[in-house]
């Protein structure tokens, strides 16, 4: 009977990853900056991404089934398996975005949205007055929040020239991918 050793080095002669290299990379990573890697071994690819969708391994759909049944039964398919439901929650965001749509016409104008997660800023400072308010003309490129991700204060600016009509968050309150800040109407 092949022990989880030799299984580990066959996987590893393979061109494959095995369950050391994995934990490996994520011990490395986690004292670091990087957000995003991606790597290739052989046939199989590893993705890492921190804060968004965490570690996935994807097998090619023509290799062989010895290859990746380690990753299947191995003991990181479990944290892999939970993070991989995760981005399907994703599409909640999408639901609020329907609410609009059954209450009335699609207002005219540009949404603007958080292209990450993290909390939503309307001031540069606690004591400082808001980038914006309700009524504020804005030209393209005019910053009109910030959105704090990993502790980097990212400012989002105006796509386009116009009014702001609407302000779907409240300050200092956690936003999602995709979801509606603001509403900017054409001057």
């Amino acid at each position: 009977m092949p022990t989880k050793k030799a299984e580990t080095d066959k996987a590893s002669h393979s061109g494959g990853f095995t369950l050391g290299d994995v934990t490996k990379l994520v011990e490395s990573l986690e004292g670091s900056d990087v957000r995003s890697l991606v790597w290739s071994r052989g046939s199989e690819k590893i993705v890492i991404r921190r804060g968004e969708a965490p570690v996935r391994v994807v097998a090619p759909v023509a290799a062989p089934v010895s290859v990746p049944a380690p990753f299947v039964a191995a003991p990181v398919a479990a944290p892999v398996v939970a993070p991989v439901a995760a981005p399907a929650a994703a599409p909640a965001p999408a639901a609020p975005a329907a609410k609009p749509a059954e209450t009335g016409p699609a207002k005219p104008g540009t949404v603007v949205t958080s292209p990450f997660v993290g909390t939503f800023y309307r001031a540069p400072a606690p004591d400082a007055p808001p980038f914006v308010d309700v009524g504020t003309v804005v030209k393209k490129g005019q910053a009109l929040c910030i959105v704090e991700a990993m502790k980097l204060m990212n400012e989002i600016e105006a796509e386009v020239e116009g009014r702001i009509a609407e302000i779907f968050v409240a300050n200092a309150t956690p936003v999602e991918f995709g979801e509606k800040l603001f509403r900017i109407e054409p001057a």
